[in-house]
């Protein structure tokens, strides 16, 4: 692991090293891709902008979300079936956040379950990524679950009514491997995935099981069967967010689903800026999507989130060394930040400036 130095290289070997059903699920995004591209290329349209001489020898990278108090601005996505990258899966990709001092999110569709997980990592900051079942009680089964085990924030999927068409994954048709469940469904029919279909099993599964009738009133049904703070993943306008906050989200997480859901959409770091200025006084303010370095973090912070989280790094990491990967990968985008914030004049996270990143368009203008 040693000459594995940054994220990328990170995800190069876990290209090399991955099953290709698996690799493609997870490195895949809808359509044509244009967005998943279009994910990392939006952070180089940014530039930053660093002040000098300002004493920048003690730094702090501490931040409190949602009331936990966690060590760096950064923490791990959901992502589903983390077993296909390692052995231990969730629990891995878990255990390495409770070391870091950061938020582990746990997916849904996992292959640990919740109470696996609980039982792996108990200090680390855990929330439960959700989505809505047609079957509201095996949902609000889900939701009592992840409070007994002491996670501490729900995160709703909202840009999910249906599952994007992600080709590579109807040309595989993919679906799990053998050996392995959709844990958190053990012992119900909504365990696993048919092998009947010419299509995605996953597909298949989700469009035959999730709700899509699901509106922003039912946000006031989840609020009633939780006291959870719940963040909504998935917004990418303005106008939703505040829907969302008006609704009760405690947080808005700005994403567009790792670039899974469709194609055409902005870059999740082209929509923080809007987002930010529209609820970042009523609410916190986090971002996903195409995070590979430090530097980005930075960015994104600048333009209005409070936090950021990444998933296919923290896959890549599994798929290297399990828990030691993800560390590895988690301690060179921490690295990569602490350093890029002192040398921009800042000691601690409060002393990011809105203007110390702008549009390259800036600098056309002058």
């Amino acid at each position: 692991m040693s000459n594995l130095v940054s994220i990328r290289d990170f995800e190069e070997h876990a290209y090399k090293t991955l099953p290709r059903n698996a690799l493609d699920y997870y490195r895949s995004g809808a359509g044509q891709q244009t967005t998943l591209k279009h994910n990392r290329q939006a952070f180089s349209k940014y530039r930053l902008r660093p002040r000098c001489l300002r004493n920048v020898e003690n730094r702090d990278l501490s931040t409190t979300i949602l009331g936990e108090r966690i060590t760096m601005p950064i923490g791990i996505s959901p992502t589903a079936m983390q077993k296909m990258a390692h052995p231990e899966g969730e629990c891995a990709n878990a255990r390495a956040a409770q070391a870091m001092g950061t938020i582990f999110t746990l997916s849904t569709l996992s292959t640990s379950s919740i109470e696996e997980v609980a039982q792996a990592a108990p200090r680390a900051v855990k929330w439960f990524q959700l989505y809505i079942y047609k079957d509201r009680e095996l949902t609000r089964q889900l939701v009592e679950r992840a409070e007994r085990a002491g996670f501490k924030a729900l995160v709703l999927t909202v840009d999910a009514p249906l599952f994007g068409l992600r080709l590579a994954d109807i040309k595989n048709r993919f679906i799990l491997p053998p050996h392995l469940c959709l844990a958190n469904f053990e012992g119900t029919k909504s365990k696993g995935m048919s092998k009947k279909t010419d299509s995605s099993g996953l597909n298949v599964y989700v469009n035959s099981l999730f709700d899509s009738t699901v509106e922003w009133k039912d946000i006031a049904w989840l609020k009633s069967i939780t006291s959870l703070p719940i963040v909504l993943k998935g917004i990418l306008t303005a106008e939703d967010a505040v829907l969302g906050v008006q609704n009760g989200a405690s947080a808005i997480l700005v994403s567009n689903h790792g670039a899974r859901q469709v194609d055409g959409t902005p870059a999740s770091i082209e929509a923080l800026p809007e987002i930010a200025r529209a609820v970042g006084d009523r609410a916190e303010v986090y971002l996903d999507g195409g995070i590979t370095d430090g530097t980005e973090v930075l960015k994104a912070l600048a333009m209005g989130a409070k936090m950021v989280f990444m998933g296919r790094p923290a896959l890549w990491g599994l798929v290297q060394g399990g828990e030691d990967g993800v560390k590895k990968v988690l301690t060179i985008i921490r690295t990569e930040f602490e350093t890029a914030l002192g040398i921009c004049g800042c000691c601690r996270l409060s002393d990011i400036e809105p203007t110390m990143v702008v549009h390259e368009s800036f600098y056309a203008k002058l």
